[in-house]
């Protein structure tokens, strides 16, 4: 992935099409990029959506621990980004990466795999 934060412009421009909430961040959904999958939720900061187009692995901000965290660091389960799309109201980001071994940290492969609240057979 090119690091487009060299452009300083373009970097610029795309800093300036967030639009965090009181607590600075924005949401972040991951999605495997072949399947479509949705692997998990995290938060990011300008410096988080930065770093992740810097260096093509997803870096994220933990609301608990007060940091960055690039995930796979520590479990090895890294998100290899491939895409990143900003939404129309520049308060969500979509990942799509590539996903090595579980997402969720429960070690299931999506964080979404636990319940399902309303399924395709309950729609009408």
């Amino acid at each position: 992935m090119p690091d487009i934060t060299d452009d300083a412009t373009r970097w610029d421009d795309i800093a300036a099409r967030l639009r965090p909430g009181a607590d600075g961040l924005v949401a972040a959904v991951a999605q495997q990029w072949d399947t479509g999958e949705v692997l998990m939720l995290a938060w990011m900061d300008a410096e988080a959506l930065r770093r992740t187009l810097q260096t093509g692995r997803a870096t994220y901000w933990s609301r608990s621990r007060q940091e960055y965290w690039v995930k796979g660091d520590t479990s090895g389960h890294v998100q290899q980004v491939r895409e990143v799309r900003l939404d129309c109201d520049g308060d969500a980001i979509l990942l799509r990466v590539d996903q090595t071994g579980p997402a969720c940290h429960t070690g299931t492969r999506s964080c979404f795999d636990a319940d399902v609240l309303l399924g395709a057979e309950d729609a009408a």
